[in-house]
């Protein structure tokens, strides 16, 4: 296993086979879809394909989305990381974006926080990028929260295929200078 970063309570790592069941039961939860999408997988072979996806990304652009997992459980809580678009989405192309997805049971106990300090320490340090993006619902009041105590700046919102979405911009000096607690 290759362990991408490490925080006090969680291990990043790119994402395998064995944790098809973990990422089910967290994409079939239609609590977690409500803000994205609002369509949980309803089968395994659709959590393959899209770890079959990740792999290409991890081995085309050098980093996809990573698993999260408690050290304490070894369990695979969700995924956490940075996705690389070589396509145009709100007006920008070739950009990394944060994001982040975990079981409802594991909501609120800091995860997403933990993980993404450590994905934006590896992001700026090792992919050379000036600013890394967030998109988010607007309706989505936690996952807006979690951006703006990493130090993410509200840009607008925009329209992405229909739905009217937030976008956020972190500089690589603000994140240099802010130091969230890390």
């Amino acid at each position: 296993m290759k362990i991408l970063a490490e925080t006090e309570r969680l291990i990043l790592r790119e994402l395998e086979y064995t944790d098809e069941k973990d990422l089910f039961e967290m994409d079939s939860d239609p609590e977690v879809h409500l803000f994205i999408e609002n369509n949980p997988v309803k089968s395994i072979d659709e959590i393959t394909k899209v770890i079959e996806i990740l792999k290409k990304q991890y081995k085309e652009n050098g980093i996809a989305r990573w698993a999260v997992i408690d050290k304490l459980t070894n369990e695979c809580i969700g995924w956490s990381g940075l996705k690389y678009f070589n396509q145009p989405l709100n007006k920008h192309n070739n950009f990394y974006e944060l994001g982040y997805r975990f079981k409802k049971k594991h909501w609120g106990k800091g995860f997403a926080t933990e993980s993404s300090i450590a994905i934006l320490d590896y992001g700026f340090a090792n992919l050379n990028v000036d600013k890394i993006f967030a998109i988010t619902d607007p309706k989505n009041a936690n996952s807006k929260k979690v951006l703006t105590k990493l130090g993410f700046d509200f840009k607008e919102t925009f329209d992405y295929e229909g739905d009217p979405t937030d976008w956020f911009e972190l500089k690589k000096t603000t994140w240099e200078n802010k130091k969230p607690n890390r």
